[in-house]
């Protein structure tokens, strides 16, 4: 829906190749580089470093034909509080469809002229701030500027009641100003009362920690995933079940096979696409597993994307998704794979490449966890989560009867969303995909 613009790697006036990085980007899921659609010379540049801005809005202007040598002058990037006279016509439409406006209608406070951003004015418009309310909201952006968090903010407060009511707005003059929030009672609270008129305000104390204790500030994308954790589990009833498996045919062949298939291909197998593989044939079987709720309807997808959790070298967590996996040999589940875990260590992913994911893989045993209770990753309906592989004593069934030995055992889990999933299909499919990976074919051919 959004991106936040992190660096600028050419300023106005630098001539730009077709493909070449313009600027950095970060959205909800991955950072990425912008690389020009076109040559020429960067002529404007439309909005700042940490500007939010829509998917879609034109963040810049390259005049196509220009060249370095060209008599272009310099046009420096517009401040919040000026627009630029267009240099020629078609600059003109574009920027009235597309750049930030300036509103010119007279503020309460005497600061006419305020600068609102797009997303900024269109949140106001759904949750209907009216522009009185709006040029009321301090801004703790650029130059005072209102961002979307303060604007949400706001519209949180007021719909909790707590939102900052100047004296005398409903009431006329004896009326009393009160600013309330839901600090815990503790807080310490102070009073006055002056001719006739009682103000109460509550006053935020800043927390302390005692101990020897280190702060650190999580970063975007840390505060990020544990946004969309939260709002993972208020949005879907989360059931997790669990089965086990023994592996050990697929262990023996991957063992077998492992050197012959990076010299054949190029590429090392791992036990992801095995598991991909397994996945995919067990959808195809229960295909509510593939879907999505879009309010009282289900939506079940017919594609089969299958996002792999990742860890990056920051140690969190990305999602690529491997696209129309069940359209992979096991050779192209492989190079998918390992393409992308590839790219996400290096911060090569593309933006699209973490979209349109319908059921999530998640290694929880290449870190040695034996089993897991993975959350959903919306708007899927189920994820399943793979433990560590173990050498255990098992009792298995021969033809001469029951005996002892010394199996690769897994477990293996799934969270699904039981507004849909019921446990019966949750269970009936989990029990499958750890047939699958049991009945595997030690004699297969790569």
């Amino acid at each position: 829906m959004e991106a936040t613009i992190l660096k600028w790697h050419k300023q106005p006036g630098d001539p730009v190749k077709m493909d070449e990085t313009v600027l950095e980007i970060a959205t909800d899921k991955v950072d990425s580089e912008v690389p020009s659609t076109s040559a020429g010379v960067l002529e404007e540049i439309l909005y700042n470093v940490n500007d939010v801005v829509p998917v879609g809005t034109v963040i810049a202007k390259i005049r196509t034909g220009a060249t370095e040598n060209s008599d272009t002058p310099k046009i420096h990037t517009p401040s919040p509080s000026s627009t630029p006279e267009p240099s020629y016509t078609p600059v003109q439409e574009i920027k009235s469809e597309f750049a930030p406006r300036m509103e010119s209608r007279p503020s309460a406070n005497g600061n006419g002229n305020k600068f609102y951003s797009p997303l900024v004015l269109n949140i106001a418009a759904s949750e209907g701030v009216s522009m009185t309310e709006l040029e009321k909201i301090p801004g703790t952006g650029n130059e005072g500027r209102v961002t979307k968090k303060d604007i949400l903010q706001y519209v949180a407060g007021r719909k909790s009641g707590s939102t900052y009511r100047p004296r005398g707005a409903d009431h006329g003059p004896q009326a009393t100003e009160r600013i309330t929030d839901e600090r815990p009672q503790s807080t310490p609270r102070f009073a006055s009362q002056s001719g006739g008129e009682m103000e109460v305000r509550n006053y935020n104390v800043p927390t302390t920690y005692t101990g020897n204790v280190e702060i650190v500030e999580l970063d975007r994308m840390r505060k990020l995933i544990a946004k969309h954790m939260v709002d993972s589990k208020h949005t879907s009833a989360h059931v997790t079940s669990f089965a086990e498996a023994d592996v050990t045919h697929m262990v023996m062949w991957r063992d077998r096979v492992k050197k012959e298939f990076e010299k054949r291909e190029g590429e090392k197998i791992t036990f992801t696409p095995l598991f991909v593989e397994a996945i995919v044939k067990c959808i195809k079987k229960y295909p509510w597993l593939n879907s999505s709720l879009d309010g009282d309807r289900l939506i079940v997808k017919k594609d089969i994307n299958i996002g792999m959790a990742t860890a990056l070298p920051t140690g969190n967590l990305i999602v690529p998704v491997i696209k129309n996996a069940d359209q992979l040999n096991l050779v192209g589940l492989t190079k998918q794979v390992n393409s992308l875990a590839n790219a996400a260590r290096n911060a090569k992913l593309r933006p699209d490449d973490t979209q349109g994911g319908t059921f999530t893989l998640t290694n929880v045993g290449s870190f040695g966890s034996i089993m897991g209770t993975p959350i959903i990753n919306q708007p899927q309906v189920a994820i399943l989560a793979v433990g560590a592989i173990k050498k255990r004593p098992v009792v298995i069934e021969t033809e001469h009867g029951d005996s002892i030995a010394i199996r690769h055992m897994m477990y293996i889990s799934m969270s699904y969303d039981h507004r849909i999933i019921d446990g019966a299909l949750g269970a009936t499919f989990l029990s499958a995909v750890a047939k699958e990976l049991e009945n595997f074919d030690a004699s297969r051919e790569i």
